[in-house]
């Protein structure tokens, strides 16, 4: 894992100890956790929850994209993420915020509210990448279709040479699990997570109780927190800097135990 530090939020986030990005989902059809009245009440309990167990970052999310849904209509997705970052950003004014979308206009309309961070799920294009870069934040940028390592990592080196060429200097990189692959191209990508290093470029991962996890157990979601950690060390072994989870305690433990058999 290389030593990287991310601008956000007016200061430097070191990424060379593994980070937790929190799920924050103001949806009711979420695959696993999902936020039923979606009221500022339980939007404040949840994030207050979570930066209690130790999130470095929240990841707040309007619009579910498991597989099969229908994304939510464009104007209801900017209202709620209007309302959910303005809510966190008033009650905890230091958390680090990042949006969840895949559409140019909710990330206009969350950098406008207060978040600090777009996590682009799409994989991106030039106005989104023109948006990140006049607002100078931080971007996750998605690998959402391909099937192989080697493909991914031509499309990241290609899209990460334009985001460059616009300015954008802090970009984590995301190889998309769940994302147009199937379930043994998503364990292909997890057991080649490593060769995603020769773009020197944090990595985030997002394997938080999916069906690659439940469906090896033979179990389902609720039960895929154990499968979850045993995934989440690995990626660490891979070169993981943030890990996007729904269990924030069970991931910092994930991490400590990680950097004590690697730093003692």
């Amino acid at each position: 894992m290389s030593a990287t530090l991310l601008h956000i939020h007016r200061r430097l986030l070191d990424l060379s100890e593994p980070r937790v990005m929190a799920i924050l989902n103001v949806t009711e059809d979420s695959f696993y956790t999902h936020c039923p009245s979606c009221s500022q009440a339980d939007i404040l309990a949840a994030a207050a929850q979570q930066l209690a167990a130790g999130a470095d970052i929240l990841d707040i999310g309007a619009c579910s994209t498991r597989p099969g849904s229908e994304p939510v209509a464009e104007q209801v997705e900017r209202d709620r993420i209007a309302m959910a970052v303005t809510t966190i950003r008033s009650a905890f004014p230091d958390a680090l915020l990042s949006v969840d979308t895949f559409r140019t206009s909710v990330a206009q309309t969350a950098l406008e509210a207060g978040a600090d961070m777009i996590n682009d799920v799409s994989g991106g294009n030039e106005a989104m990448y023109d948006l990140i870069s006049r607002a100078h934040v931080p971007y996750v940028l998605t690998h959402a279709q391909g099937t192989t390592m080697d493909e991914c990592v031509d499309f990241f080196a290609r899209r990460l040479d334009l985001l460059h060429q616009r300015g954008v200097a802090d970009v984590v990189i995301d190889p998309g699990f769940g994302f147009g692959k199937t379930i043994e191209q998503n364990w292909s990508l997890l057991r080649h997570l490593h060769e995603l290093s020769v773009l020197q470029t944090p990595i985030l991962v997002g394997l938080s109780r999916k069906s690659m996890i439940y469906k090896a157990l033979g179990t389902d979601a609720d039960h895929a927190l154990y499968g979850t950690v045993a995934a989440h060390v690995y990626a660490l072994q891979g070169g993981a800097s943030i890990l996007r989870v729904h269990d924030v305690a069970a991931a910092k433990d994930a991490i400590k135990v990680f950097n004590y058999v690697n730093n003692n």
